[in-house]
């Protein structure tokens, strides 16, 4: 044999004695994709239970806020504006008197019907003396049966026509007193159109009038909803320019008629406003709160929810494993919610379970927990 062929051979044998130690100290150490993760800590977390839902569905609708009661006022007679005694702004009461036409025609007119009231009025007391001195006279047969008779139709037509300027009396005092014009109802003055000095008719208006101590929202309902709503909803109207400060209101009118090009009916509410803080003309919102509940459904509180990325919503429910209690994620529908809760469908969760509330924005599926009972 070659003297280096052994030489070689002896060397490879000797690297190999020289690095097992190596080799075997190598092969003790991890390697990277075969760590182990750390344990998950045990996360204390709150939870109630779900319970079965009591509540109907809620939906919110936009609208417009308007007077119950405004109008355009006119004027009653034709004539000559004299005063006004309001401007824009002002709040009045019902009855008062807002505007005053100049009344001096009709009075002169008034004064020539009462003198034409008194002038038939004589002519009746001579009418009644005349037919009275008649029926003495025929008792002796000295006036003829006919002049009674004429002397009576007399008296009739004397009466009549007296009851005819007594009605033009009382029609030019009628007129006299449509010179003023007076609130119909107390509100705010909206509007003014005319001023002292202008000649108005009838029909012409001069003032606008909102009454502001009940205000309605007017809503466009999805037509859906008309077989939905009755009078056991409940309404909160929330207006822009409050805030969020809710007002409570009622279903006073849901008008049978839907509009074909955008499939929705009118639904009325009169909101409950005793400070008269809302502004007619303004936008407000409805929370409308159906009265019948849904049926297979759990409600939770809204604080169990975790929203992802695409929109969907998980809850964690507690469950005991291997004498562990740990949580589960379920992923869960929301059906409506009310005032903190949400109803869910109890195909995700069933009445009695535990739903973490406090402490879920960090847990994994199965994560061991420590429950603490609210």
């Amino acid at each position: 044999m070659n003297v280096h062929m052994v030489f070689r051979k002896e060397g490879s044998a000797l690297l190999a004695v020289l690095l097992m130690p190596l080799l075997l100290s190598a092969c003790d150490e991890p390697l990277p994709g075969d760590s182990e993760a750390p344990p998950i800590e045990t996360s204390r977390v709150t939870v109630v239970a779900a319970k079965a839902t009591t509540f109907g569905e809620q939906f919110v609708l936009s609208g417009t806020l308007t007077a119950e009661r405004q109008a355009q006022l006119s004027v009653r007679a034709d004539g000559l504006i004299s005063r006004v005694h309001v401007d824009a702004g002002d709040k009045v009461q019902r009855g008062q008197v807002l505007l005053e036409l100049d009344p001096a025609l009709s009075l002169q007119i008034l004064l020539r019907a009462r003198a034409e009231a008194a002038q038939a009025t004589a002519s009746v007391r001579e009418a009644k003396r005349l037919l009275s001195e008649a029926q003495q006279l025929i008792k002796h047969n000295a006036i003829a049966a006919t002049e009674v008779g004429a002397r009576a139709s007399a008296l009739d037509l004397a009466l009549a026509t007296e009851e005819t300027a007594r009605a033009s009396v009382r029609e030019q005092e009628e007129i006299i007193v449509r010179h003023a014009l007076p609130a119909p109802f107390s509100g705010t003055v909206a509007e003014k159109h005319s001023e002292i000095g202008e000649w108005v008719n009838r029909g012409t208006p001069v003032l606008s009038l909102v009454a502001t101590d009940r205000v309605r929202l007017d809503l466009r309902a999805p037509q859906e909803r008309f077989g939905q709503i009755d009078e056991n909803a409940q309404v909160r109207v929330f207006a822009d320019s409050l805030g969020g400060t809710p007002l409570p209101a009622r279903i006073s009118a849901q008008v049978p008629v839907t509009d074909p090009s955008t499939r929705t009916f009118l639904l009325r509410l009169l909101v409950d406003d005793p400070d008269g803080r809302l502004l007619p003309g303004t936008s407000a919102r409805a929370e409308i709160s159906l009265s019948q509940p849904v049926t297979d459904a759990v409600s939770i509180s809204r604080d169990a929810l975790l929203r992802q990325p695409d929109g969907s919503h998980n809850i964690y429910a507690i469950e005991e494993s291997d004498g562990q209690t740990v949580v589960s994620r379920r992923l869960v529908q929301i059906l409506n919610e009310r005032d903190g809760l949400v109803a869910i469908s109890d195909d995700s969760v069933k009445e009695g379970e535990r739903i973490v509330i406090r402490g879920n924005e960090a847990l994994a599926d199965g994560q061991t927990v420590e429950v603490m009972e609210r």
